[in-house]
């Protein structure tokens, strides 16, 4: 069979995270039957989930949050109560201030919260003004950095699992599924400490299960997720006719329920109205996680809570739920992940995502049609994607977002990350910080996001630095061929050989189109 270097960079490229470097052979695989590359992830689910020593359920992760806040406060109030012992100790009022009273007591608080914070230097007893410039102290040496503590010890284990996986794997087209349906269903690990130590585990539990599954299940399992019900705050949510809503004086909060139907579901214009929003409000109220004490069930675990859920049957996109509970929440999900107008907003999201910033109609309206037929089937729907020539005739012109880039750089190098804070810090300076979006509609994806000249400028300054660290061992023109080979254009050919310098010509490759574009 001939070999087709230009469907193989489409096929590592468009549906992965570009070629490994070294001895992998990604593109010579590839060219050899590029769909059936790409297809060859899919016959694997198991290969979807994500185990590694040392990551832990989110119910355990949660009491390890509980434990460590309790150890937090507790810290807090001893640095309280000995606070006034140690001022009875202070020095009389006639001698010049010394040393900053609290300074110690707040320092041993910190350690024990495992924040990052810098000491501040103690108060000099000599005047600034009196100081001449021979006579001025030396610097105070920095800190040593503080342990981490178990939330961002967690979260960096959870960084690292993922990107060694995206950097190891064949192809990365069920690296890349799992990336969409994590920023379709985005949480935000900034929004507090449950939500950075679970942001990983949500990912493993919630999404990569479901990835080659159905829709439905992917969507119950993410909307009963104590990560979603922190993040979109459904535990704080009383029916207001609800024992605990008469009890608290509050009602409900709408948070969740609008994301399911304008973000994870329907889509905005998907024929649902406030009352709608109102009606899946009142029907998941009770759905919430179980706290410190253990009250709803093993702290840290998905519970429901009858006394907070609104009685009485809900009228939602003209049916009538019955009040079962549990059940009805589950059934209205059921009946939504079904609906003609969430089949049309996942597949214009998917086409959006994989191919064209302006999605093919005709393709958005075979994987639509995919998935009505298929009842949510999303192996059936990636399957048609990678079967449509639309995915193969597309020019590969969409920017390669942030942690696209992170990681297809660090594939074609053949660098395996053994420590996170590298990429971590880049996607940071990038605009795309993990699992941190801005709001509950995560990243964007399309290519005015990430081709601001802000953003290429930064781009160019992380290409540099690989450049000066790795160009000397590298030869770029042989990297090139495991990226491109003769897919690759005269223009970035050139462009490598007129080079000045190794490193130089490793950072022009790094920002290629053939690196850049997918």
């Amino acid at each position: 069979m001939a070999r087709d270097s230009q469907a193989a960079l489409v096929a590592l490229n468009r549906f992965g995270f570009g070629a490994r470097g070294g001895a992998s052979g990604d593109l010579i695989n590839a060219a050899s039957d590029p769909r059936g590359f790409v297809k060859a992830e899919l016959v694997r689910p198991n290969g979807v989930l994500l185990e590694a020593p040392g990551l832990q359920s989110t119910p355990q992760l949660g009491q390890a949050v509980f434990a460590y806040q309790d150890q937090v406060k507790q810290a807090r109030e001893a640095a309280k109560a000995a606070a006034p012992a140690e001022g009875a100790q202070q020095a009389p009022a006639d001698q010049k201030p010394g040393l900053r009273r609290n300074l110690s007591l707040n320092a041993a608080a910190t350690e024990i919260a495992g924040q990052m914070a810098e000491a501040k230097p103690a108060d000099n007893a000599a005047k600034p003004d009196t100081m001449q410039p021979n006579d001025a102290a030396p610097p105070a040496a920095k800190p040593a950095p503080q342990p981490l503590n178990v939330i961002q010890k967690t979260f960096r284990a959870e960084a690292l699992a993922r990107l060694q996986r995206a950097t190891l794997v064949e192809c990365g087209f069920t690296e890349r599924l799992v990336v969409f349906w994590s920023n379709h269903f985005c949480i935000s690990a900034s929004k507090g400490e449950l939500a950075r130590i679970w942001a990983g585990a949500f990912e493993r539990e919630a999404i990569r299960p479901h990835v080659l599954g159905r829709f439905a299940d992917m969507l119950k399992a993410v909307e009963q997720h104590p990560a979603m019900l922190f993040f979109l705050d459904n535990q704080q949510s009383l029916g207001p006719d609800s024992r605990a809503g008469h009890n608290r004086k509050r009602g409900l909060n709408e948070n969740l329920a609008r994301e399911i139907m304008e973000l994870h579901t329907l889509g905005v214009g998907g024929g649902y109205t406030q009352d709608d929003v109102t009606s899946l409000a009142r029907i998941i109220t009770g759905w919430t996680f179980a706290g410190r004490q253990g009250q709803l069930g093993t702290p840290g675990s998905f519970a429901f809570n009858a006394n907070a859920h609104q009685p009485g049957p809900q009228m939602l996109l003209g049916k009538t739920y019955e009040p079962t509970g549990l059940a009805q929440g589950e059934a209205a999900l059921a009946d939504i992940a079904r609906h003609p107008s969430t089949a049309n907003f996942i597949a214009t999201k998917f086409v959006r995502h994989f191919v064209a910033d302006d999605p093919p109609p005709a393709l958005v309206a075979r994987l639509r049609d995919v998935f009505v037929k298929t009842d949510g089937d999303l192996k059936a729907v990636a399957t048609a994607l990678v079967d449509s020539d639309e995915a193969w005739k597309a020019p590969l012109t969409k920017m390669r977002s942030p942690y696209d880039f992170v990681v297809a750089s660090g594939r074609l190098l053949a660098r395996v990350p053994e420590d996170p804070g590298g990429y971590l810090n880049n996607l940071n300076l990038l605009g795309q910080p993990l699992w941190s979006p801005a709001g509950p509609n995560g990243f964007p994806d399309t290519s005015a996001a990430w081709a601001a000249p802000e953003g290429i400028k930064l781009r160019l300054d992380i290409a540099a630095q690989m450049g000066a660290r790795l160009g000397p061992n590298i030869d770029p023109l042989d990297l090139l061929e495991f990226a491109a080979a003769d897919a690759a254009s005269i223009e970035t050919r050139k462009t490598i050989e007129r080079a000045e310098s190794r490193q130089q010509a490793l950072a022009l490759l790094l920002m290629s189109p053939e690196m850049q574009r997918r």
